[in-house]
């Protein structure tokens, strides 16, 4: 393995008492990654204190939801950053906890991790159309962080781009997660050449064919993990720079914390 990668993880965690509860501390000494970014944490400030501010040797840095049990984000890691960002949006987003930014500057070069936790659409309209908003905040704000400093967003997008993205795409054209207006939104932020996109999705940059083993998400109804009916909607979208450097990408499944799978991506990177 050596010390030249820097190596990457994005987790929805689905509670992070809960994903500690299940050994996600002993996986992580195991793993040894650099940074992990955690969605989902479902925590306050005191729930973390002062047990769960670190996490097998890394630095918690947190945004917490408005209200209890609900979202937060945050970014365990191994080094220190210059500076760290809480939230984007100073208003409806930052309220949820969907955005922490880690900054690792040099005199030479602009970088950031970020985790985020974007909006889940399928409880109900008003949540479909609370996406939506966030979408369209979210994009200007990528944008003009991409003319600035190169990044990697780790995060459940709750989309899935492609066909290939999930199981049973023929029946979720309809369905939150897998629309048109949200698969579109992908493809611009996605796009080579446009100035509105050019990011990079990196597992897709690695593994562009791969289906069943793409998947990071399974309901927990009708045996859809046992049965692999799954979803590809956790990502490592990065600057093309940053992607240029990735060289190994895992979903994670031999041991379970959450309802998600954590991915992990090495970078040939430097902190």
């Amino acid at each position: 393995m050596g010390n030249s990668l820097f190596k990457l993880t994005s987790f929805n965690l689905n509670g992070l008492r809960s994903a500690t509860t299940k050994g996600l501390e002993d996986w992580l000494a195991l793993e040894q990654p650099d940074c992990i970014c955690v969605q989902e944490i479902k925590a306050q400030a005191q729930d973390i204190r002062p047990r769960l501010e670190q996490l097998a040797g890394m630095q918690g840095h947190f945004q917490f939801a408005e209200k209890k049990g609900y979202s937060g984000v945050g970014i365990y890691t191994r080094h220190e950053p210059s500076d760290v960002v809480i939230g984007f949006d100073g208003g409806e987003f930052d309220a949820e906890g969907r955005y922490v930014e880690l900054r690792f500057d040099t005199p030479t070069r602009k970088l950031s991790l970020i985790s985020s936790y974007f909006p889940s659409g399928s409880s109900s309209e008003e949540r479909q159309q609370a996406k939506f908003r966030f979408l369209n905040v979210v994009h200007p704000h990528l944008m003009a962080l991409k003319s600035t400093r190169e990044f990697v967003l780790c995060g459940d997008i709750n989309i899935a781009h492609q066909e290939i993205d999930l199981k049973n795409w023929k029946g979720n054209l309809k369905n939150s997660g897998f629309l048109p207006e949200e698969r579109a939104w992908m493809d611009q932020l996605l796009h080579p050449t446009e100035p509105t996109g050019g990011l990079v999705d990196v597992y897709r940059r690695l593994h562009p064919e791969t289906t069943a083993d793409c998947y990071t998400w399974w309901s927990n109804r009708g045996q859809a993990r046992a049965k692999n009916v799954g979803w590809r909607i956790d990502y490592h979208v990065a600057t093309p720079a940053l992607a240029a450097t990735a060289q190994h990408a895992h979903v994670f499944k031999e041991r379970w914390f959450s309802d998600h799978a954590p991915l992990t991506v090495e970078y040939g990177f430097q902190m």
